[in-house]
């Protein structure tokens, strides 16, 4: 392995490790709920305000912290916010009262909102373009790890050492990894500078989030990620209304598609650097290639072994389209803007989110389950419209550069 490999190689184990813990963090919560109910004698949607708040701090607070970063660095801020993250996750072991744990989940979404700005104008910075999908592959696939591990491994701390020592353990995590990232931090290259005189004239930071491929961008990932949530939400009780699937077997099918989506996105990185020309028509046809299995499987009776190959086969297209859609969205970011631009854009994730899981509900409650898949694989091909007019848009102002 070459040097800059090499190098290159420990920027993103040190990104994606940071990046683990952020989504590790957010779903290490939810086994809590039953501990802190009987501890708090609170309700459940009390409990379930501690994501809302984690998450929803989050989304709020990445594009402006993205405008930090591109304007000051990006390494002081992950440092911060990664401690302020593990250390707010710590501290919840110690609270006698909810609005303690209510107050330090905002204070993790805080440290939390650096983590995309951050990571990605590092990575941008720090490894060749010819690698940057596996890169950014790397990231997202370290992201999903922290989503899989948080419930399981929670549970398990929880049931032999109690919710209180587990809160301070994991929490203390984040120190080494803070620690790790100082020690290592002159390998951590900062993206490229605004250019000092632009061939163009130059637009603002908030010009240039209003223009209309970043717009564009942003429609593009919140609809994938209502799409995404939908299927997460509600598989299980379409499969077990539409096709009379047993529940295990049901949960089964979603874990497959869950690690379809999470081993797509690294083949998705290797496709985005091979065939880099090629990034838009990739993403389409793997977009297109997951609603038409998802859609299939809405609408289509099959035995259950094909349902489950099917839905593995759609999570894997679904993860895959995830690595060239990130890089299309560097590629449109102007130097020294990359912060802002992806703090901006990847805020769509969580917002999409939060829209599909409460009216698909409605939809089952109303006698319709079968119309959830079919309504999010075509959720999944309308966010293709924005995809494309992104690239478009792109191509026809090719010279869009930021002085903020």
């Amino acid at each position: 392995m070459g040097e800059p490999v090499g190098r290159e190689l420990r920027v993103s184990l040190l990104i994606g490790t940071a990046h683990f813990l952020s989504h590790f963090y957010i779903l290490a919560l939810p086994p809590m709920f039953i501990a802190w109910q009987s501890s708090f004698g609170v309700s459940f949607a009390a409990l379930g305000l501690t994501v809302a708040l984690m998450s929803g701090v989050t989304a709020l607070l990445q594009t402006p912290v993205g405008f930090l970063v591109d304007r000051h660095g990006a390494r002081r801020f992950l440092v911060g916010g990664a401690l302020i993250m593990s250390l707010s996750v710590a501290a919840m072991g110690f609270a006698t009262s909810f609005w303690q744990i209510l107050l330090l989940c905002a204070a993790s979404g805080v440290g939390n909102s650096v983590i995309h700005p951050a990571d990605y104008a590092i990575l941008s910075g720090s490894v060749d373009k010819a690698r940057m999908g596996r890169a950014f592959a790397l990231h997202t696939f370290s992201g999903n790890l922290g989503f899989a591990a948080g419930p399981p491994v929670m549970a398990a701390l929880m049931l032999a050492i109690g919710w209180r020592h587990s809160l301070v353990l994991v929490g203390l995590l984040g120190v080494p990894t803070v620690a790790a990232i100082l020690w290592q931090s002159p390998i951590l290259t900062e993206q490229a500078p605004l250019p000092a005189r632009a061939a163009v004239p130059a637009l603002s930071g908030r010009e240039l989030l209003m223009t209309r491929p970043m717009l564009l961008f942003f429609g593009f990932f919140m609809l994938s990620a209502m799409a995404g949530a939908g299927v997460q939400s509600w598989l299980i009780t379409v499969l077990h209304s539409v096709h009379g699937m047993d529940l295990a077997v049901a949960s089964s099918a979603l874990t497959l598609y869950m690690a379809g989506a999470t081993g797509g996105v690294l083949v998705g990185g290797w496709m985005a650097d091979r065939w880099s020309r090629h990034l838009l028509g990739f993403a389409i046809a793997l977009t297109i290639a997951s609603a038409a299995l998802i859609l299939a499987v809405g609408a289509v009776a099959m035995p259950d072994p094909w349902v489950i190959g099917a839905l593995f086969a759609a999570g894997l297209a679904m993860g895959a389209s995830r690595t060239p859609r990130d890089v299309m969205v560097k590629d449109a970011a102007p130097p020294g803007q990359i912060g802002k631009v992806f703090g901006f854009v990847s805020a769509g994730l969580p917002l999409g989110q939060a829209i599909t899981p409460v009216p698909f509900g409605f939809l089952i409650d109303r006698g319709h389950p079968e119309l959830v898949l079919v309504l999010a694989a075509a959720i999944l091909l309308a966010s293709l419209l924005c995809m494309g007019g992104a690239k478009a848009a792109v191509r026809h102002a090719p010279a869009i550069i930021a002085a903020e």
